[in-house]
C-alpha cells in the first residue's frame, strides 16, 4: 500500500530550508554569518583564479569551482552551528535542558546520560554527570547557590569510589560566571585528557554499578530475600 503523500518526509533541501527559517527566527545574526561564510571563499577563489591561473582557462575554472564548493561547505557548517545554538536557546533555563545536550551533542570521547544523578524536587534543580578522558564532570543545572549542596554531595560520592580520578564542576544557570547551555560540549572538549579509553570505560561502569546498588529497606533480612520468579 502506497504511503500517503501528506505523511511523506520532506526532502533534504526542504529540511535545510526549514532549519534555516527556524534559525533565522531565533538568531538575528545567522543570515549575516552564513552569507559571509559562503561569499568570502567564492571571492577568494575568483581572485586566486585571476592572479594564479596564468591565463589558463582550465585552472581558472578549477579555482572558481573550489571557491564555490568551499563557500557552500562553510555556509552549511555555520548554519548547523547557529541552528544548534538557536535550538538550545529555546530550552535554556528549562528543567532537563542539560540532559538534552548530553544526549545529543556529546563527543565520542565522553559518556553522559540525559537523566540527572541528583534532583531537587521542589526547585527542579539537578546535577548531571559525564565521564571522559578528562575525568568525571558534574554539571549543575540551576543557580549555583541552590545546587552547591547537591554538587558537593555528588563529588564526595565520586571521590569515595574513585579517589584518584579528577572531578570537574560546570555550572549551567543564571549566574554571571555560569557556562551557557550551547557551550557545554565545547567546555567538555577543552578539559585536558588524563585517562585512557579503557580507564574511561572502567570508571563509567564503576559509577553505573554504584547507582544500581539499591539499599534494602529496614526490617528485611537480606539472607531471607528471594529472587522473583520470571513470569
Amino acid at each position: 500500500m502506497a504511503k500517503d503523500k501528506s505523511t511523506k518526509e520532506p526532502g533534504r533541501l526542504k529540511q535545510m530550508w526549514q532549519v534555516f527559517q527556524m534559525t533565522r527566527r531565533y538568531d538575528d545574526r545567522a543570515l549575516l554569518y552564513i552569507v559571509l561564510g559562503a561569499v568570502l571563499p567564492i571571492v577568494a577563489g575568483v581572485l586566486l583564479a585571476i592572479f594564479l591561473s596564468g591565463g589558463n582557462v582550465f585552472t581558472m575554472v578549477l579555482w572558481i569551482v573550489a571557491g564555490v564548493l568551499a563557500g557552500v561547505l562553510i555556509g552549511l557548517i555555520i548554519l548547523g552551528r547557529r541552528a544548534e545554538r538557536a535550538a538550545y536557546s529555546q530550552i535554556e533555563g528549562q528543567p532537563g535542558a542539560v540532559g538534552a545536550v548530553l544526549r545529543s551533542s556529546l563527543k565520542r570521547s565522553w559518556r553522559g546520560s540525559e537523566m540527572p544523578v541528583a534532583v531537587n524536587g521542589k526547585t527542579q534543580d539537578a546535577v548531571y554527570r559525564a565521564t571522559g578522558r578528562g575525568g568525571v564532570v558534574l554539571i549543575s543545572e540551576g543557580p549555583a547557590t541552590r545546587t552547591k549542596r547537591m554538587v558537593d554531595e555528588e563529588r564526595r560520592k565520586v571521590n569515595r569510589v574513585l579517589p584518584n580520578v579528577p572531578v570537574t564542576i560546570i555550572t549551567v544557570g543564571p549566574d554571571a560566571d555560569s557556562v551557557p547551555l550551547h557551550k557545554v560540549p565545547r567546555t567538555l572538549a577543552k578539559i585536558k585528557p588524563t585517562l585512557t579509553k579503557a580507564e574511561v570505560i572502567a570508571i563509567s561502569n564503576r559509577l553505573q554499578s554504584m547507582e544500581n546498588q539499591m539499599p534494602i529497606p529496614k526490617g528485611i533480612d537480606p539472607m531471607k530475600v528471594r529472587a522473583q520468579r520470571a513470569r
